[in-house]
C-alpha cells in the first residue's frame, strides 16, 4: 500500500495481481512523505515513519482502506485517487497456488497447496471460503462502510485501465514483471472442462 498526500492518491496492494509491480513502479516516483505498506525497498527504509501510528487494522502490505483509519481519516480518503490492481481470478488462482508451495511458514493454505495438485486445492472448500470471503471490493471499503476506489486497473489490460491514474498523477509508470510464481505461462492449461 501506498499513500500519498503530496499527490493525493491511495493505491492499496491486493495480493497476487500484479501489486508490487506496481508498487516499484510508484516508488520510482514517491515523494518524500509517502507512506509504503509492504517489502519493497523504499517501503523497508520507511517503516519507522508508521511504527507508533495507531490505525483500526493491520498496517502491511495488503492493508484495505477500513485498516488504514487512524493514519488517514475517511474524509481524507474519500477526497484522494483511491485504486487497486485486479487480475483475471482464474489466473491469480494459479498463480496463488504457485506462490503457496514455494513458500516455508506454516500456515493452513500453504500445507493445503504443498499437499493437493492443483484441481484439488481450487475445489477445496477452504481455498473457496478464502477467495469468496475477500473480493476486490473489500479491500477498497473504509471503516464507514463506504467502497472508494476510483479505478480498479485490470493487469491484462494496464495501459487502459491506468489511464485515469496516469490522467491523475500527470505521467505515466511502466509496469515492470515483479514477484512472479514458477508455473506455466498459460493459466489455461491448469483447469480442466469440470
Amino acid at each position: 500500500m501506498i499513500i500519498s498526500r503530496g499527490r493525493s492518491y491511495i493505491f492499496v496492494h491486493i495480493p497476487k495481481t500484479g501489486g508490487t509491480s506496481m508498487a516499484l513502479a510508484l516508488e520510482g516516483r514517491a515523494m518524500k512523505d509517502d507512506v509504503m505498506l509492504g517489502d519493497t525497498p523504499k517501503a523497508r527504509n520507511r517503516r519507522r515513519r508508521i511504527k507508533a501510528q495507531a490505525s483500526s487494522g493491520r498496517l502491511w502490505k495488503h492493508s484495505t482502506l477500513a485498516d488504514i483509519d487512524g493514519l488517514v481519516s475517511a474524509e481524507e480518503i474519500a477526497g484522494m485517487f483511491t485504486f487497486t490492481m485486479v487480475r483475471n481470478p482464474w489466473d491469480r488462482m494459479v498463480s496463488y497456488y504457485h506462490w503457496l508451495r514455494e513458500q516455508a511458514f506454516d500456515h493452513p493454505a500453504v500445507r493445503l497447496a504443498k499437499s493437493l495438485p492443483f484441481e484439488g486445492f481450487l475445489c477445496d472448500p477452504s481455498s473457496q471460503e478464502g477467495q469468496r470471503s475477500w473480493p476486490a471490493a473489500r479491500y477498497m471499503t473504509d471503516v464507514t462502510g463506504t467502497e472508494r476506489c476510483s479505478a480498479y486497473i485490470r493487469l491484462e489490460h494496464f495501459k487502459t485501465d491506468a489511464a485515469p491514474l496516469f490522467d491523475h498523477l500527470g505521467f505515466e509508470l511502466a509496469l515492470p514483471h515483479e514477484n512472479q510464481s514458477s508455473r506455466f505461462e498459460s493459466y489455461q492449461s491448469y483447469y480442466t472442462p469440470k
